[in-house]
């Protein structure tokens, strides 16, 4: 079943049925101030986080799902009729109210047409304004005059932490105080007490947001939610709406809302524009100077442009047309863009994350920005930084670097009980892409602090990372798991070890290797070659399985993923990572590989693992906490089907790496999104796997490393164009029906249009390169033979 379609030219997603089986949801603004919005309007905004800066109210879990949000009533004078401009909250008959919600690159645009009258409400946050606009249209289609009154609103939440505002109301239902003056009102909590604007996490602090209308005059407003919806109603009848008139009333304690009444006339044909703006900072004072500033529509018109082509031109790296229109959907606009939010925000903000991860997660945060790397080489740097910053001196990292308290060299070490292996391993996936993209090799002798004491070289950062699994060893010469090694339902113990981190571990090695060999560190090299020769033997002697490699031992010696184990006896992390980093090549990659598409891979992804777990001890693993097929109990998890589709083109398999790649890729599934339910314009992070009575059904969207493989896979792999040290390099894995694709891609500030032919219907393998005309050997493009705009001519087939 179809709820909408890709609107490829104008980069937008569009819902033109509005009962979609989950809310589907877009990102406003930026990491200063932030919102999350529904093709429905419901959600909520924040400024810098969501757990201790959420300022509009958001009720998680409940149905619909994205209740209250940002609403525009529209009651009709004469009829007594009244609806909202977006279907929900009032939810009229579909049979009589039309909708349309346009998602695009941090704006949205919901639009209505309901007994004669259509709106269009357009959503954004303008550049560097800790304020939301939402410009609004009604235009009168009928024959006769019409005379409307409209009604906003918003839920303001009383206090910004979001626990002690859902949770606390022994003290949160007595601290809200609002004001209104010259058609703005402002939502004051602890107001009596001081601000401290520079001390973000004190939560008790005088804070004010503000509600106002640009372009139409205020008649009324209304700052308590009890006396505007009715104690016993909901926000599809609010008593107000109702009786059509607001009550004047002043909120003082209990919980504020925001809402003002403008009247509206409207002769035939006739339209009427204004802009309501939201944000932060005190009526009097912010709330006056919005209205003003946003009074003209020209004004309002001008900022969303602005915001369009700033996101615009951060999605642009690379675009693709290939022969398949859902892969160019993705590549060009929802894929980088979702990258960007998951970048942006890690796991704290959506409708499923709800703050209660305030901060960035140390290996969620490292995976993010390989997907954005290209397209945002400065910030994503500065990223690098700060949580190179979060390594700790021993090697391991600190679960949360929160940028807005982060204090390099003087935080607090983890216990070594929380310790996670897998942690600082993803630096080695992440520095040398991001050397790689920008060219800049003396990144690895920057000198930066640990999170606790001392400081280094990037690339002794990297050999700390590398020593602290040495130093962790457990009975076969294996990396130990300690708390969590990425899978957080493997109960490994501190001795107990991993086969994933260990794979990672020699990818570690050999990424180090080749970067002491461009710096000619011969002890370096001597000393990792040594450490890898004996981490191999050990990998052979105790890893492989016979016909797959192992997950792990328990520190008592119990397997996981073996062959011997009636549960979970095949894992896929092993399995791609050993081709990954090349342990497995040969006949062996292709056999562990062939054995995950025969025991792991279904129509809709592969699994995770297989069989599920049902009847082992939960002291051995926490896999039962979970359903079978859902999460890590043999679910399709997302995050790692991008490491298959990576090892099946190092295998040359470009028409099994496809395969897999559109087993999960969100537009695939937009013909038959009652299946999936979750939005086929983005990722998430699972998928129900054959276990499950819901196969196919997704879970989590956005914020997800999903999202980052999928794009480095499919960008780096298929499409097969990545930096490395020397230029660019061109080598891509396709499917062999196609009969090629041509690219763009920014690279050192360099314009690179790429043409790649395939007459001979091959999956892999360059027979003749040329770069401006010139006939070049090989597959990479030297950094030197780039111009301003390169012209590569590409041909696959045999030599």
């Amino acid at each position: 079943m179809r709820y909408g379609y890709f609107d490829d030219e104008k980069k937008e997603y569009v819902i033109d049925r509005p009962d979609t089986p989950k809310s589907w949801s877009n990102y406003l603004g930026t990491t200063r101030y932030g919102a999350i919005i529904t093709n429905n309007a419901g959600g909520y905004s924040f400024f810098h986080s969501t757990a201790q800066g959420r300022f509009l109210r958001l009720r998680f879990n409940a149905i619909p799902m994205d209740q209250p949000g940002r609403y525009l009533y529209l009651y009709d004078k004469n009829s007594k009729d009244y609806w909202s401009t977006s279907w929900q909250p009032v939810g009229k008959p579909l049979d009589k109210y039309k909708s349309e919600c346009r998602h695009g690159s941090a704006y949205t645009i919901i639009s209505s047409d309901y007994s004669e009258i259509q709106t269009e409400t357009l959503f954004f946050v303008p550049m560097g304004k800790d304020l939301e606009c939402w410009r609004v249209k009604i235009t009168n289609t009928g024959k006769t005059k019409r005379s409307l009154r409209a009604f906003t609103y918003v839920e303001f939440a009383s206090n910004w932490n979001a626990g002690d505002d859902m949770g606390n109301l022994q003290y949160t239902q007595y601290i809200i105080k609002t004001a209104y003056e010259n058609g703005v009102i402002d939502h004051g909590s602890n107001i009596f007490m001081p601000e401290q604007p520079e001390n973000f996490q004190e939560k008790d602090q005088a804070r004010h947001t503000f509600i106002g209308c640009a372009g139409a005059k205020v008649t009324g407003f209304d700052t308590d939610r009890e006396k505007f919806l009715g104690n016993y109603r909901t926000y599809a009848n609010p008593i107000v709406v109702e009786q059509g008139e607001c009550q004047n009333n002043i909120a003082e304690g209990d919980n504020g809302c925001g809402t003002l009444q403008i009247d509206i006339d409207l002769e035939p044909g006739e339209s009427k524009i204004f802009t309501i703006v939201l944000g932060i900072g005190k009526g009097a004072v912010e709330g006056q100077a919005a209205i003003k500033e946003f009074a003209d529509p020209a004004v309002v018109q001008k900022a969303w442009d602005e915001v369009k082509a700033y996101w615009h031109g951060r999605i642009e790296g690379l675009t693709a047309n290939t022969p398949d229109p859902q892969f160019n959907s993705m590549i060009n606009m929802w894929n980088p863009f979702n990258n960007l939010m998951t970048f942006a925000w890690s796991r704290a903000a959506s409708l499923v994350y709800s703050g209660e991860r305030d901060g960035l997660g140390y290996r969620d945060t490292i995976q993010d920005m390989i997907g954005v790397l290209h397209n945002i080489p400065e910030e994503a740097g500065e990223r690098l930084e700060l949580m190179i910053t979060g390594q700790v001196s021993t090697g391991g990292a600190m679960p949360v670097v929160k940028p807005f308290a982060h204090n390099p060299g003087r935080e607090k070490a983890p216990d070594e009980h929380h310790y996670r292996s897998d942690d600082c391993m993803w630096l080695f996936n992440t520095i040398p892409a991001y050397v790689k993209e920008t060219n800049n090799i003396e990144f690895y002798n920057k000198v930066l602090p640990y999170s606790d004491k001392g400081s280094d070289t990037v690339l002794g950062h990297m050999r700390r990372a590398i020593e602290f699994n040495l130093n962790r060893m457990g009975a076969h010469g294996l990396p130990c798991g300690l708390h969590a090694d990425w899978n957080d339902c493997l109960v490994l113990g501190q001795r107990g070890e991993t086969v994933f981190v260990a794979l990672q571990l020699r990818f570690a090695f050999i990424t180090y290797i080749e970067i002491c060999e461009h710096f000619g560190k011969k002890s370096e090299i001597e000393w990792a070659q040594k450490n890898l020769a004996t981490l191999d033997k050990n990998i052979e002697a105790h890893a492989w399985d016979g016909e797959w490699y192992m997950r792990a031992y328990r520190e008592d010696g119990l397997k996981f993923g073996s062959k011997d184990n009636d549960e979970g006896s095949i894992f896929l992390n092993p399995q791609s990572w050993g081709v990954i980093s090349q342990h497995a090549t040969g006949d062996r990659a292709k056999l562990v590989m062939d054995k995950v598409n025969e025991r792991l891979a279904t129509e809709y992804g592969i699994m995770l693992c297989d069989p599920p777990y049902e009847k082992t001890d939960p002291s051995v693993i926490k896999a039962p906490l979970f359903n079978k097929g859902m999460k890590e109990n043999a679910a399709i998890f997302n995050h790692t089907q991008g490491w298959a589709v990576m090892a099946e083109t190092m295998l040359g398999r470009g028409n099994q790496a496809y395969k897999y790649y559109k087993s999960y890729l969100p537009a695939a599934y937009n013909e038959i999104a009652e299946i999936r339910e979750s939005e086929p314009y983005v990722y998430s992070q699972s998928t129900h796997s054959k276990h499950n009575l819901r196969f196919g059904a997704s879970r989590l969207p956005w914020l997800s490393g999903t999202a980052t493989w999928a794009y480095f896979s499919a960008a780096q792999y298929v499409l097969g164009i990545r930096p490395t040290y020397n230029g660019l390099e061109i080598d891509p894995c396709i499917p062999s029906e196609w009969l090629g694709f041509t690219a763009t891609r920014r690279f050192v500030g360099k314009t690179v249009k790429i043409k790649v032919d395939n007459p001979h219907h091959v999956e892999k393998g360059v027979s003749l390169m040329s770069v401006n005309g010139e006939p070049i050997e090989g597959t990479i493009i030297p950094i030197n033979k780039l111009t301003d705009v390169t012209e590569v001519v590409i041909t696959l087939g045999k030599k």
